[in-house]
């Protein structure tokens, strides 16, 4: 009676490729379903979704510093008046293009707050150069504009070439006339029209135009501002922006490279315009000196009636002429140096006057310190425009420019110094010569140093208008900062979305979610799929049998000549018994199998069932027990099974014969049925009852084979107490449902002896894990499906 092990077979560690890829072979039509979803969805996206094209305009950032400037200009070089920028680095450049200053300024031009849609498009389409209408803010309160959420766009239709109509939630729908003004919650508008022939606009349909601020639209395009520098060793910036409407972008960039250059000419013009101011200050000043100078050497003249001095002293001037030169040079100088010095000490801030001549033999270096000055005043000027005076760059620059103006002031007394020094030693060579022309009349020494003095004022006041000209025309010719190399152009081909990249991901992802699916559904699913699972837990206890998976409209029993998968499963388990049979010995009465579960729902009352009906198409006497006393399931297939006496009844009450609590099954007469019988309170205490041997012995002397449909045996201790009246123990268990950790306690009950002879039984294997991966597809008498046929068949098999 003892059941001897099947061989175990070496297990295979390595993994067989072919078997991993046919896993998902016969899941193809998910790979088919899913790339078909995944391109439809791509499909739509590309229809549905707003082309975004790349618009890119070129500058070169010009470095005067390095005499990178216009050729017009290369003349005025040396005037220092246009290095203003020169020192600034490219990557200061970029922020100044990038500033939310400078944005600002753009959006205001362009109205850029103001958005104009085509409705009846599908995505409404933006329209900038070629929109039908302008709308002009008369007035804009933007703090209520900000309380409202969500501002309701507004939707014009225009009516004819001279009215249209608008509709806004607070005012209903209103018919105007162009060039009228009207009022909403946080703006007083009016409308122009746009184009000269509004007829195609008209056909177009309704516009909605939607409103913002100017610092919001400023924001949202400076974040899609891209700003490069296309070589590190180059002044060449590269502007990009992405947008959906070209002609808007471009007319942004080229906006954004205008506001640059005016910014770049106006800090330009801060110099010459500050030293066009001293120049004239100082003209005002020597002018009176000068007519002073002069009304005084006239009253002399008058006074002393003298015609021609020089005549009278010809030689003397001709041997001291070198030396007068000398001197009106060192008075010049020194008359400039006190006048910056006073300037300076005056504290007027801001930039000091640039290259008024200072002459050569050391003093060029206060010129020097001068423009360094100005050119720091230049930059912290600037930053300060975007930042505050806390910023750490803001203090050191002012930190800097007081040290400079120090170092100037310092400079000019140091040059002063030299001057006075110089002019004391001329002073002494004069008195030599004076004492030479001893005998000229002390009154033209007196003429002399009138006439000196005049020389001086109309020396200054020639140089000063000599610079005064030359600022002018520094202020009147003014070059860009930004050569444009390419104005902005836009692509042809939308950067986004790209088609092909698209539809590439969509395939890519239509084939990865099925794997994805299938993979994780393995990788994660504790449950049996199919005889491997077993087979891995422990190959000491045969699987005498797989059952399939049965379709929602097929029968649960098998009928008399069944061609069906399901009958030939129960055939094949009928085989494979008749093998442990003969293996369990030899006996002259029938053969009892009982049939069992780990936990219910795993199908052993339909296998009982259907081994019972299969026996008996066999020509054999069956009988079919419930034997679970507790959750009776026989009423499943024979209605009124719950209604008979039977089991318990027998075990319970003496008086009654076996044979008599017996029926015939009404779905197959060759099938005799023995039900549960009467609930019990007690089932394990009937089955300890030396009454239960008597019970299956006399069963046994009756029929051929009793099927005894048992209770589930981790949940209850029903059918350990009677199995060991079992010849056979059929252990089902179901794929999809029975956990595999599950399966150790049918392998530990076999070891410790609670279960008799036990074998397994596989039941709703799926098709494509049924057998050995039910490759071959044969079934004896059926006809062979066309293509299309099994296509739906796996369709509809899948959408299970």
């Amino acid at each position: 009676m003892s059941q001897q092990p099947t061989p175990v077979r070496p297990q295979e560690e390595e993994i067989d490729l072919r078997e991993q890829l046919e896993i998902y072979l016969r899941r193809w039509p998910l790979f088919v379903a899913g790339v078909i979803i995944c391109l439809a969805l791509a499909f739509l996206y590309l229809r549905y979704s707003t082309a975004v094209y790349n618009t890119v305009a070129t500058i070169i950032i010009k470095d005067e510093k390095k005499g990178a400037g216009s050729s017009e200009l290369a003349a005025f070089a040396d005037l220092g008046l246009l290095g203003g920028m020169g020192t600034a680095s490219i990557e200061n450049e970029i922020g100044i293009l990038k500033s939310k200053r400078l944005m600002t300024n753009v959006a205001k031009e362009l109205n850029l707050n103001v958005r104009y849609y085509y409705e009846e498009t599908v995505p409404p389409s933006e329209v900038f150069a070629e929109r039908p209408f302008n709308i002009q803010l008369l007035a804009f309160d933007a703090e209520r504009f900000r309380k409202i959420e969500e501002p309701e766009p507004l939707i014009f239709t225009i009516l004819s070439d001279s009215t249209f109509s608008v509709k806004a939630e607070d005012m209903g729908v209103k018919k105007l006339n162009f060039g009228e003004a009207f009022a909403l919650a946080y703006a007083e508008i009016s409308v122009t029209p746009n184009l000269t022939d509004l007829t195609e606009a008209i056909e177009k349909g309704s516009v909605k135009v939607i409103f913002s601020t100017v610092d919001a639209a400023a924001a949202a395009y400076r974040e899609k501002l891209q700003v490069n520098l296309t070589d590190k060793n180059s002044s060449l910036i590269e502007l990009g922006l992405q947008d959906p409407v070209r002609s808007k972008a471009q007319q942004i960039l080229d906006q954004l490279i205008y506001q640059y250059n005016q910014e770049a000419i106006e800090d330009k013009n801060l110099v010459s315009q500050n030293t066009a101011d001293f120049i004239e200050d100082r003209l005002a000043i020597i002018t009176e000196e000068l007519d002073s100078v002069e009304t005084n050497k006239e009253q002399f003249k008058k006074a002393n009636q003298l015609t021609d001095i020089e005549a009278e002293s010809k030689l003397f001037i001709e041997n001291a002429s070198d030396f007068r030169n000398r001197q009106l040079a060192v008075e010049t100088q020194l008359e400039l140096a006190r006048t910056m010095i006073d300037y300076l000490k005056s504290d007027k801030g801001g930039l000091l006057p640039a290259n008024l001549g200072f002459e050569e033999g050391g003093n060029e270096g206060v010129a020097n310190i001068i423009q360094s000055y100005n050119q720091l005043v230049l930059e912290r000027d600037r930053i300060l425009a975007g930042s505050t005076s806390s910023n750490p760059v803001i203090v050191n620059l002012n930190n800097q420019i007081q040290q400079i103006k120090a170092n100037v002031l310092e400079s000019l007394n140091n040059m002063r110094t030299s001057l006075q020094i110089a002019k004391r030693d001329l002073d002494a060579q004069e008195a030599k010569i004076e004492s030479q022309i001893a005998r000229v009349p002390s009154k033209e020494k007196q003429f002399r140093n009138i006439e000196r003095q005049q020389n001086i004022k109309e020396a200054l006041y020639l140089f000063l208008l000599q610079k005064r000209e030359e600022t002018s025309l520094s202020l009147a010719v003014t070059a860009p900062k930004a050569k444009i190399v390419d104005a902005a152009y836009s692509s042809n081909e939308p950067v986004s979305p790209k088609p092909k990249i698209i539809l590439l991901a969509a395939l890519i992802l239509g084939l990865l979610i099925p794997f994805l699916y299938i993979y994780l559904k393995q990788l994660l699913s504790n449950k049996i799929a199919d005889r491997n699972d077993i087979e891995s837990v422990t190959k000491e206890i045969p699987i005498v049998g797989e059952v399939p998976r049965i379709a929602k409209k097929e029968s649960d029993l098998i009928a008399n000549n069944d061609r069906s998968v399901l009958a030939e499963s129960f055939r094949i388990l009928h085989t494979n018994l008749q093998y442990l049979l003969v293996n369990a010995g030899d006996k002259f009465e029938g053969n009892t199998i009982f049939v069992t579960s780990t936990v219910k729902g795993e199908g052993k009352t339909f296998v009982a069932f259907n081994t019972a009906l299969t026996l008996a198409y066999s020509g054999k006497k069956v009988l079919l027990v419930g034997a679970d006393l507790r959750n009776p399931q026989l009423q499943r297939y024979e209605a009124d099974a719950r209604s008979y006496l039977g089991v318990s009844d027998y075990l319970v009450n003496d008086n009654l014969n076996l044979n008599d609590l017996i029926t015939t099954s009404k779905a197959n007469e060759s099938v005799h049925l023995l039900a549960s019988g009467t609930i019990p309170p007690n089932p394990s205490e009937l089955w300890r009852r030396k009454k239960a041997a008597t019970f299956f012995k006399e069963l046994e002397g009756n029929y051929d084979y009793v099927i005894v449909d048992t209770a589930p045996c981790m949940l209850v201790t029903d059918t350990f107490l009677i199995n060991q009246y079992a010849d056979i123990t059929l252990y089902v268990t179901r794929a999809g449902y029975t956990e595999k950790k599950l399966l150790n306690f049918a392998v530990d009950a076999r070891k410790e002896g609670k279960l008799k002879n036990v074998s397994f039984v596989l039941n709703d294997v799926e098709a494509a894990n049924f057998g050995y991966g039910n490759k071959y597809g044969y079934a004896y008498g059926e006809e062979t499906e066309g293509f299309w046929k099994k296509l739906r068949g796996k369709a509809a098999f899948w959408s299970l």
